[in-house]
């Protein structure tokens, strides 16, 4: 049940809809008994009515399988709160400005914390014309490299994906005060402050 929607999910998130077993019910095309059940945990929706159900109760269906919600508190976005996601079977590297339920590959992925840049992964900026050349100290084989680097300031991201067997090193404007943030498909996301 723990790996499904659970009971009290569904009525968890009924109660603050403010609407009835009946109501929800109606709205997705079955008896309120049935509601009753999944609330009591003696019974579980059928899978197609998880997206209806999902609807009816004004969340995603990832928030409803993981029974978390997400309130985005963001009035105005701020990129200096991004949070970055790495799926670990494709590389998809994804950015959001606040929490969210993040899915790639059939797995939930985690928001990826930063640490401080260490001695094996140095960040090299120079200035060179209007721009600024940063390298990043670190091998890039196949199985040990830098997958992406970005330069995130109050009012702008500046993104650059690398790839095994190139070089971890590309040109960005640096302007203003801002995070450069690395990561190591080993050692995980780090950052350091511009």
């Amino acid at each position: 049940m723990d790996n499904y929607i659970t009971g009290a999910t569904i009525k968890r998130l009924r109660e603050a809809k403010g609407i009835t077993q009946t109501q929800l019910a109606e709205q997705i095309g079955v008896s309120d008994k049935a509601v009753s059940k999944w609330e009591t945990a003696k019974g579980l929706p059928d899978i197609t009515l998880i997206e209806p159900l999902a609807k009816a109760l004004g969340v995603s269906v990832m928030e409803l399988m993981s029974g978390d919600t997400v309130i985005n508190k963001n009035i105005s976005s701020n990129i200096l709160r991004s949070k970055f996601y790495v799926c670990p079977v494709c590389g998809n590297v994804i950015r959001t400005t606040g929490d969210t339920v993040i899915s790639c590959c059939g797995i939930t992925l985690p928001p990826l914390e930063a640490e401080e840049v260490d001695e094996a992964h140095g960040i090299t900026v120079e200035k060179v014309e209007d721009e600024h050349f940063i390298t990043v100290s670190h091998e890039m084989t196949k199985t040990h490299f830098i997958s992406f680097i970005a330069y995130l300031t109050s009012d702008r991201v500046q993104f650059v994906k690398f790839y095994p067997e190139g070089n971890a090193e590309t040109r960005l404007q640096l302007r203003g005060r801002g995070y450069l943030y690395i990561y190591c498909n080993k050692h995980g996301l780090m950052k350091k402050k511009i």
